[in-house]
């Protein structure tokens, strides 16, 4: 295994653990500050595609706009995101609610492939 490749690799494996650790999902920013030297910042975009495509993280859109990333916890049955997200105004947490089901009712012409629900308001230590 040449360098580059070593790092590669070392730096999915950090940023996968950085991401399992953390309570709350990761901006890009965060991550790159968490990880210190060890990537630069276009790798770290590549390793955070190549972990949502393997379905071991997922992006969430937070109320601002900034695509936050999150370990996945409850795809053992299989990858699925159908769960509400929470967006602390005054901590800026955003946070997954793995047991809270959004729910929704469209006309029978239309399809959902994907759903993003965000919730806005303050978490518990907040409030």
């Amino acid at each position: 295994m040449d360098v580059k490749t070593a790092r590669k690799t070392a730096a999915k494996t950090k940023i996968h653990e950085l991401l399992a650790a953390s309570k709350t999902a990761l901006a890009h920013s965060d991550i790159q500050h968490m990880v210190g030297g060890l990537c630069d910042r276009v790798t770290i975009y590549r390793v955070l595609d190549r972990l949502a495509e393997a379905g071991a993280i997922h992006k969430i859109v937070d109320m601002d706009g900034t695509v936050k990333y999150a370990a996945c916890r409850m795809c053992s049955a299989g990858h699925h995101h159908n769960h509400v997200h929470f967006s602390c105004q005054k901590c800026h947490a955003l946070l997954c609610l793995e047991n809270v089901v959004p729910s929704y009712t469209l006309p029978e012409t239309y399809t959902v492939l994907e759903t993003n629900f965000t919730l806005s308001g303050l978490c518990p230590q907040c409030a």
